[in-house]
């Protein structure tokens, strides 16, 4: 169960931040005001968010969960693969340092915390332009400490693993075709999300509720059938700048 959120106002020129996506220029405005809902949705399900000032000088700061992977012995600040994120993770560590124990991944490492899928004490890091061989280990040695199993997964295509595997509760996974027949999640009952509304895999289970994007009618249907409690959002502008509803919090 999650009671600690943080969270971070997107700055004035966050349309500057990295992207592929091809959906257009990203409004302020509107971010803003998707950012206001995320943050209230949390909120109303009982978190204490703590909202951090912008950073203008990183305009993809507000996704900040890349900059750390928390569990509830420890806090890993990770090392961004892009060189121009990197100084987002020193406000998330001062932050983090009041709620647990501090550990680094450390140069030559690379490591966001998107390409990070923990259920229980399961780790999946996905290995991709992002997180590289090394920070992989590294981050790989240090939960294994506190009695995590890891396993790497290769991320052909796309920018973080949780673009296109997330855990949803009940034993299952939510996931694209490119993951569906992955022997590493064998274990888990699977909810097969098709091509067009891939970017609904970015889901966000809080507790017993699933926070997933607005506009996805085939994947809430089918979720709706599963029996999910469901919370629907505007995520448009995040997913102009490759982001999701993972990626801007970090739970605990």
């Amino acid at each position: 169960m999650y009671s600690i959120a943080i969270t971070r106002r997107p700055c004035r020129n966050f349309a500057n931040g990295l992207t592929t996506s091809k959906l257009g220029k990203p409004d302020f405005n509107s971010m803003l005001n998707q950012h206001k809902t995320y943050v209230d949705t949390l909120k109303n399900l009982g978190l204490n968010v703590l909202e951090l000032d912008v950073l203008n000088d990183y305009p993809d700061a507000h996704f900040v969960e890349d900059t750390a992977v928390v569990v509830p012995e420890v806090a890993i600040i990770a090392r961004p693969g892009a060189a121009s994120r990197r100084g987002e993770e020193i406000s998330i560590e001062k932050e983090l340092v009041k709620y647990r124990e501090i550990q680094k991944i450390e140069e030559p490492g690379t490591l966001d915390g998107g390409d990070i899928l923990i259920v229980d004490k399961q780790v999946f890091i996905g290995l991709s332009d992002r997180t590289n061989q090394q920070g992989a280990q590294q981050l790989s040695d240090i939960l294994l400490k506190y009695g995590y199993e890891s396993k790497l997964i290769n991320v052909e295509d796309g920018l973080h693993l949780k673009s296109d595997v997330n855990y949803i509760g009940q034993t299952t996974l939510l996931l694209t075709k490119k993951y569906i027949e992955n022997p590493v999640f064998g274990n888990y009952k699977k909810i097969y999300v098709e091509n067009e509304e891939a970017y609904s895999v970015n889901s966000l289970l809080i507790n017993d509720k699933l926070i997933i994007p607005k506009g996805f009618a085939k994947t809430k249907l089918n979720l709706h059938q599963e029996g999910f409690n469901i919370i629907e959002i505007d995520m448009s502008e995040s997913q102009k700048m490759d982001g999701g509803l993972t990626c801007l919090s970090l739970r605990f």
